[in-house]
């Protein structure tokens, strides 16, 4: 009878778990402390042995943050001032390509 109060309460108490895992998993997703999606990859390409991304801010009013991923290597960041275009230079051609860029709050 031990056994079977046991089991009980323990499913019990690991089906509230999911459920506030799933609740903040949801609130997580919906977007509230998203950062807005200013910075756009035009292209990425190599010059001289030196690996560029051509970044371009959609947003007119505002200043936009990003960071660069990169696999193996620190994540570089940076800010562009509204409604411009520039190339960003983040390794050479031996470092591996970027990923993607990834918008951020400044």
């Amino acid at each position: 009878m031990r056994r079977y109060l046991a089991i009980a309460i323990i499913a019990a108490i690991l089906s509230g778990m999911l459920g506030f895992v799933s609740a903040e998993t949801a609130s997580a997703a919906s977007g509230h402390h998203r950062a807005p999606q200013c910075v756009k990859v035009s292209k990425y390409y190599t010059k001289k042995h030196k690996r560029y991304v051509r970044l371009k801010n959609l947003c007119t009013k505002r200043t936009a943050c990003y960071t660069i991923v990169v696999p193996w290597r620190p994540d570089p960041h940076g800010r562009l001032k509204k409604g411009v275009t520039k190339n960003v230079r983040y390794g050479t051609d031996r470092d591996p390509r970027a990923l993607y860029v990834k918008n951020r709050s400044c």
